[in-house]
């Protein structure tokens, strides 16, 4: 999904390159968040899955690829708890296939997009580039292997790789099963917010258009074999983020109707209270957070007024999600 925004970006930004985009068109998919860009001469898209080696393999001997911008993951955290095997394999296994035939192609830079959540929780510690990798869920913990087979080709070959690692992205385009559009949707349908556990975990909400010029800046000034925290300080606990959201939906501001929007149920297996991070090394580059919270958000519900029917099965979308111990289903009598 952030991928589709810097898609669009760099095909109407830079019209001398010409940008692949290359998608599996997994179930969170949709071509629409491309319609902008389809038409353009240095735009192509190619249907292809990364867990394949031989068709990568044709795909960078067909094509002269210089850089390549690595996104595709499985990403959700409370699936990922019921299919950590899947997980693996696309986000461990798909990355080694990837930038094993990048390095056999000689490119000129592989970005790695990884996530705040490899460091784990904190409750006041804020992590930066160096602090220890400690993923709490399956999603987080294959992301974190991925990033360590990136990196050891940069240990051992000089293969120059960049690591990203971004806060919660929202804003439009991204499919209705992540918190934001989650909770916009079931608002517009007249539906309650379904919240986890307390609702106190907080979370640090950067605008897509935002992430859009970290990895801008990231292409143009990241240094090979350094990695570096795409964050903001703008943080939210769930909780707030859907009173925020009734409010604006529901024009309320009384807290017992906001009260009546929202439906606790009971937490994830593990759901980590914060990822407070330090951006400072992606600010020494020239990169900060521009757009305010009242404004990506305003855009981002009238986004999901017209849009929401952007993918095949949007309804299933906002079903909640199995929050009971995983693998149950594989204990004996």
């Amino acid at each position: 999904y952030s991928a589709s925004h810097v898609v669009v970006s760099l095909v109407k930004n830079y019209p001398n390159y010409l940008i692949i985009n290359l998608d599996k068109l997994d179930y969170c998919a949709s071509l629409k968040n491309l319609e902008t860009v389809s038409e353009k001469e240095n735009y192509k898209f190619i249907q292809g899955d990364i867990c394949e080696p031989d068709f990568i393999k044709q795909l960078f001997e067909t094509e002269k690829i210089d850089i390549v911008l690595h996104f595709a993951a499985q990403t959700h955290v409370d699936l990922s708890f019921w299919h950590a095997l899947e997980f693996t394999y696309v986000n461990v296994y798909g990355t080694n296939v990837l930038v094993a035939a990048a390095h056999e192609a000689n490119v000129e830079k592989f970005v790695y997009v990884s996530t705040d959540e490899v460091y784990g929780g904190s409750t006041d510690e804020e992590f930066d580039e160096s602090s220890p990798k400690r993923p709490t869920n399956p999603y987080a913990s294959s992301k974190a292997a991925a990033e360590c087979s990136v990196q050891s080709y940069w240990e051992r070959y000089q293969f120059p790789v960049v690591i990203t690692r971004s806060s919660n992205v929202y804003g439009p385009h991204q499919y209705p099963e992540k918190v934001i559009p989650k909770f916009i949707s079931l608002l517009q349908q007249n539906r309650k917010c379904c919240i986890h556990g307390s609702g106190l975990q907080r979370r640090n909400f950067l605008y897509a258009a935002d992430v859009v010029e970290a990895f801008l800046t990231v292409l143009k000034e990241g240094k090979p074999g350094e990695i570096y925290n795409i964050g903001t300080n703008f943080e939210m606990s769930i909780a707030q983020l859907a009173k925020e959201l009734i409010h604006l939906i529901k024009k309320t501001s009384s807290e017992s109707e906001m009260e009546s929007w929202m439906d606790y149920v009971k937490d994830r297996p593990t759901n980590d209270l914060r990822y407070p991070m330090n951006s400072e090394k992606m600010h020494n580059l020239g990169w900060k957070p521009k757009v305010p919270w009242k404004e990506g958000i305003k855009k981002t519900i009238e986004w999901y007024k017209e849009n929401f029917h952007n993918w095949k099965n949007t309804e299933k979308a906002l079903e909640p999600f199995p929050v009971t111990e995983p693998f149950a289903q594989l204990s004996g009598p």
